[in-house]
Order: C-alpha cells, then sequence, then structure tokens
C-alpha cells in the first residue's frame, strides 16, 4: 500500500471536486509524487492541475485528465486486470494504472522516454509494469487481448490494431481528432464495437514509428 502526501492529497481533493468519482483513482493519484515524473525545473508545478511539458515535444497530462480515462477504463463491465497503454511518456500515467491493474503493459515510441520512465517505476517499486518500444499504433500483439486500452496521444483515426487487441468486453479510452480533439471511448461486445464521446480534450499528436 502506497502512502499518500499532503500535496498528493490536495490534489486528489481538487480532482473530486472536478467530478472524479472513483476513490481508488483518487487514492493512486494521492499516493503518486508527481514531481518524481517532471524536469527539475518544473517540479515546483507538480500538483498545479495542468499539464506539463517533458521534453522531446512531449507532456505530462493535466491529472485531471489522467483520473478520467483510468476512472473510464476501471467502470468497464468486464473487472479488468490487463492494461495496455500506449505512449508511456514520462510514466505518470502508467505509475497510476500499476496501482489499479494486476498488469500493465505500455509502449512507448521515443527511447530515451522509456528508459527514463522505466527507472522511474523501479523507484517507486512497482513492478507490474512491462514496457515496449515501439509503434503505438501497432499496439502490442503478443501480450494481447487486453481487457482495457489506453492511448494518451491524440490519434487522427481510431487505430484499426488497437481494436483487434481488444477483449470482448473491454474498453479503448483514446483522444481522437487534429485541431479538434475529443475523447472516445469504444467498448468491445463480441464483434460489435458501442463508441461514446466523453468530452473535448488536448493531446500531443499519435505518431508512428518509433525514435532510438
Amino acid at each position: 500500500m502506497r502512502v499518500s502526501s499532503r500535496k498528493g492529497e490536495s490534489l486528489a481533493h481538487l480532482l473530486k471536486q472536478e467530478g472524479i468519482v472513483n476513490a481508488s483513482v483518487l487514492n493512486a493519484v494521492a499516493c503518486t509524487p508527481r514531481e518524481l515524473f517532471l524536469p527539475d525545473a518544473l517540479r515546483h508545478k507538480a500538483y498545479q492541475n495542468t499539464a506539463l511539458p517533458i521534453g522531446q515535444g512531449q507532456t505530462i497530462s493535466q491529472p485531471y485528465i489522467v483520473a478520467k480515462m483510468t476512472e473510464l477504463l476501471l467502470a468497464s463491465s468486464n473487472a479488468p486486470k490487463a492494461v495496455l497503454e500506449i505512449g508511456t511518456g514520462s510514466g505518470y500515467q502508467t505509475a497510476i494504472l500499476a496501482q489499479l491493474f494486476n498488469k500493465v503493459f505500455s509502449v512507448e515510441r521515443i527511447k530515451s522516454l522509456q528508459f527514463q520512465a522505466k527507472r522511474r517505476m523501479n523507484q517507486l517499486d512497482l513492478h507490474n509494469v512491462s514496457m515496449k518500444h515501439g509503434d503505438g499504433w501497432q499496439g502490442w500483439s503478443s501480450k494481447g487481448p487486453f481487457d482495457a486500452i489506453i492511448v494518451t496521444a491524440a490519434a487522427s483515426q481510431v487505430p484499426a490494431k488497437l481494436v483487434e487487441q481488444l477483449n470482448d468486453g473491454g474498453r479503448l479510452i483514446i483522444p481522437v481528432g487534429e485541431q479538434s480533439q475529443q475523447l472516445h471511448c469504444i467498448t468491445r461486445e463480441g464483434e460489435k464495437f458501442n463508441e461514446q464521446i466523453i468530452e473535448a480534450v488536448r493531446f500531443v499528436p499519435l505518431v508512428a514509428g518509433n525514435i532510438i
């Protein structure tokens, strides 16, 4: 059981006021030291409810969006245990997921970000995370299918490979769009897929390929 901090609890309280209701998600936010995932110059902003740059043209997502997307995954009717994350980034979302799911598989296209995130997981004793350097558009088929999939960058369209890797009853939470983006929740029911638009969002683009 991770221990919450005063600043973490204040952030969780703010997110509750913003509409996050899942107690497990709020507790994971309270227990995750967000400053660990930021460059030194930005650590004083760690507990603000805002997205921040982490280098390589990438950002650490706004805590509200991290919590909202996680809450949507957990609301799935299939009691998800294995989750695929596309876009490890700093590893902050990964760390939240690792406290709530039995197994987290995370794909990152930028090798240096993946290396840093892996080190942070070790620092936090989160050992139920497997990481891959690769193209997020392709998912991680050899580890699938997954009970839940979360994408932390905006795709121009829903990647077919990710939909294919979703278990029956599973959910895919993904920002879709270019200039205008919306958060989509796609639920698989047999061979049928139900799609719901949640809210407007702003993410960096989901770029194909990978960077050594």
